[in-house]
């Protein structure tokens, strides 16, 4: 059986307790059809980039999925037809994570990593905008595309 990771946005009008209901249909969807559920992971009431369907907000939940194709499509079906699902994507995985999400991991487990100030640098000195030195603007007349000359063909009047 192929393995899946799956997330649903839940419209935002709805409380926790109908989402959940939802995961358990649709947990019901897949057994019924020769798969298994493996962690489910409720992110909880987002904001969305853009509106959808006139919501701002959506309940994110995240499944992972041992099932054959057929189930998936069915449940893929059924959230197509419900009113309170308003988008869903399942990814193909070679192998389920283990352990938390990386939106469920806390803000300080992610920033262990470092930002951008602790970048290695390798063999090169930390510069500052000041290190440029002086612009040198050549040695020409009129800078560095030498002296203007007129358009061809414009004498600088009406005609």
């Amino acid at each position: 059986m192929a393995l899946y990771e799956h997330v649903f946005l839940a419209r935002q009008d709805l409380s926790q307790q109908q989402v959940d209901a939802l995961v358990e249909q649709y947990k019901g969807v897949i057994a019924a059809n020769g798969g298994a559920v493996g962690r489910v992971e409720n992110w909880g009431l987002k904001s969305l980039t853009y509106r959808v369907n006139k919501n701002r907000k959506a309940y994110y939940t995240l499944m992972d999925l041992t099932c054959p194709p057929a189930a998936l499509n069915e449940m893929e079906r059924q959230m197509g037809l419900s009113e309170d699902v308003l988008r869903f994507l399942t990814i193909k995985v070679e192998a389920h994570e283990e352990g938390p999400s990386a939106m469920m991991q806390k803000r300080e487990e992610r920033s262990e990593r470092g930002g951008f100030g602790d970048r290695d640098r390798g063999d090169r000195p930390a510069r500052s905008f000041g290190d440029r030195g002086p612009r040198s603007f050549g040695d020409r007349e009129g800078g560095d595309r030498g002296p203007r000359r007129p358009r061809e063909g414009f004498e600088g009047g009406a005609e």
